[in-house]
């Protein structure tokens, strides 16, 4: 399993790359008057209005640094419904991916509402990753006002 890599400060985060649709370069987003304190911000991308979440925001209370590898991951995410929608993550140092297999990976199985989008981990010769799930990253009642429907088929 292909795995993009990024980092919140020097902590290692991984997420499935068969979700990714591009990776574009930091661009000017607009913030959300009515966003979550989770850092959500808008960006036009091919003239869909795009929501982009701040990966350092939401894990570690702060926004991600302007730095030259910092990038917008665009990824589909499928709802209940199996409808398509787009939306960005902004991470900092994505710059790598790793291929790891299923057996590879390792379930802590933490329990609590914490930080739900966490789960499995992995390691390599660097130490620990810990892998983001998609589907986890916003609360549903969010997800439904933040998530326009994409232009991707199916």
């Amino acid at each position: 399993m292909l795995m993009l890599l990024f980092y919140v400060e020097n902590e290692r985060y991984a997420i499935q790359t068969n979700s990714v649709v591009e990776i574009v370069p930091l661009v000017a987003l607009k913030k959300l008057q009515s966003a979550p304190e989770t850092g959500v911000q808008v960006f036009n991308y091919r003239n869909q209005i795009v929501p982009v979440i701040d990966l350092c925001q939401l894990i570690h209370g702060y926004p991600c640094r302007p730095l030259l590898s910092t990038r917008i991951i665009l990824v589909n995410q499928q709802d209940k419904n199996e409808v398509l929608h787009l939306f960005g993550l902004l991470a900092e140092r994505v710059t790598e991916t790793i291929d790891k297999k299923e057996a590879d990976f390792f379930d802590p199985k933490m329990t609590g509402d914490l930080a739900p989008y966490l789960e499995k981990i992995i390691t390599d010769k660097q130490g620990m990753i810990q892998c983001v799930r998609l589907d986890y990253l916003l609360p549903s009642s969010q997800t439904v006002n933040l998530l326009p429907e994409s232009q991707a088929k199916k």
